[in-house]
């Protein structure tokens, strides 16, 4: 059964129609992508899922059913904008966050102290939180998310102001928590942190969702007639239906003829003696999706 169930939600303020008609469903133990541009409703959507806000029409079935308070301490939130209090010592606002969510205060001491040695932030846990920089406030804010062992996690931009090493503990983290059944919606603008880590994906345009499945199914469905090459020596000048070519980081990029079949180019160049290094068929990235969908610009230009 579905954790989260989002049906033709629709959410007015005023005269504009933030979302409109939206609808997907999140499965447990995967990593669901929530992408969008700036002001598509993304953060509408989200507080709607966490009854923040009421929809217009429509409804949203969260761990079965509507949402109460006692399934509220069972969701993570991290949101964009940081919602730590700034005058607090470190650890006495993670203790205190994580008591609110239903942990008793000696469980919730063993947990934050555990996550502020993971996230190399015991050093620094009698410091405000005003202190910090970013970066470390960015992992507070994800301690606080995750110390009370939540069922659903909501995460807007999780890697927002982290280096690369803490990057790639947060991202082990999404898939341990991933692993062990967690719902997780991540809604982020990096589509390549997109790419690595979503199982599936809704992608909301103007209030209303224009793309929504399997991160491979709509890849697929995005492919142009092409084929990715890397060589040893150049490739022939001539290929039977090979009708353009372009560079692309160091390989070249073969449109086919409508008719031509990725085979058939393979076996002409395995005949011709070409030393291949790379073949495969040109898969649109996440990001060329994306721009295609939400501004209609071609895509591989």
């Amino acid at each position: 059964m579905p954790t989260i169930v989002v049906d033709k939600i629709v959410k007015t303020f005023g005269s504009m129609r933030a979302v409109n008609d939206v609808s997907f469903e999140v499965s447990p133990g995967e990593i669901f992508g929530l992408l969008g541009p700036n002001g598509a409703g993304k953060t509408t959507t989200i507080r709607i899922i966490l009854d923040i806000f009421k929809p217009d029409s429509g409804k949203v079935s969260v761990l079965g059913g509507e949402m109460t308070s006692e399934k509220k301490d069972r969701i993570g939130y991290l949101p964009e904008e940081r919602g730590l209090y700034q005058d607090m010592p470190l650890q006495q606002c993670l203790v205190y966050l994580t008591n609110l969510k239903g942990v008793p205060p000696a469980e919730s001491d063993r947990r934050v102290e555990a996550y502020l040695e993971k996230f190399d932030l015991a050093p620094h846990r009698k410091k405000k939180l005003k202190e910090l920089s970013k970066g470390m406030q960015q992992k507070a804010q994800l301690i606080a998310t995750l110390a009370h062992e939540p069922e659903i996690l909501i995460i807007d931009e999780p890697f927002s102001a982290l280096d690369p090493v803490n990057t790639q503990m947060v991202k082990d983290l999404l898939r341990e928590e991933r692993d062990r059944g967690t719902t997780i919606v991540m809604c982020t603008h990096q589509m390549n942190q997109v790419e690595e880590l979503c199982d599936r994906l809704v992608l909301i345009h103007r209030g209303s969702s224009v793309l929504y499945g399997g991160l491979d199914e709509i890849r697929r469905k995005f492919a142009d007639q092409a084929v990715l090459v890397r060589a040893a020596s150049d490739l022939p000048a001539q290929i039977p239906g090979v009708t353009g070519r372009q560079n692309r980081n160091g390989s070249q990029l073969l449109t086919l003829d409508p008719q031509a079949k990725p085979q058939s180019v393979l076996a002409y160049l395995v005949n011709a003696g070409v030393v291949l290094e790379q073949f495969e068929i040109a898969m649109p990235t996440l990001d060329e999706i994306f721009i295609k969908t939400v501004t209609g610009q071609e895509l591989l230009e």
